[in-house]
């Protein structure tokens, strides 16, 4: 049985992450800070199809691996951001010898591709943006 309502509680939550994304970019703010946004708003979108589903919420970061549980088709390039996003949270959360700035086009393809995905799991759900923007 699907469960549209906790899909869509977790849609909003991914919405606030992708919002506030776009709000940093759009003043270009730190990239690191707006890749972990952006990393939180993949994983709550892939976590509602889960919760459409019904199924267990997994509790990792690993959005490759949250990809493994949903049904939902992606191709190469799309895992490929997946995995840089899921860099972002786990190594450009802290100081580390190899922390840097991830680039910024890198940075607007993600962002690009996180409100197509975000935009591909509503119309999926059949969430409208009035639900989601409602629920502020």
């Amino acid at each position: 049985m699907q469960n549209r309502a906790y899909a869509k509680e977790w849609l909003q939550f991914a919405n606030k992450n992708l919002h506030t994304a776009k709000l940093l970019y759009d003043v270009n703010h730190y990239e690191d800070i707006i890749g972990i946004e952006l990393q939180q708003a993949l994983e709550k979108i892939l976590k509602s199809l889960l919760a459409y589903e019904n199924k267990k919420i997994l509790k990792t970061h690993k959005l490759v691996e949250l990809l493994e549980y949903i049904d939902i088709e992606m191709d190469g390039q799309e895992k490929f951001l997946l995995e840089i996003a899921t860099d972002y949270y786990k190594t450009d959360r802290y100081p580390n010898p190899n922390y840097s700035l991830p680039p910024k086009e890198e940075i607007k393809e993600i962002l690009d591709f996180s409100q197509d995905l975000f935009d591909k799991v509503c119309n999926i759900l059949n969430v409208s943006e009035e639900e989601i923007e409602n629920a502020k």
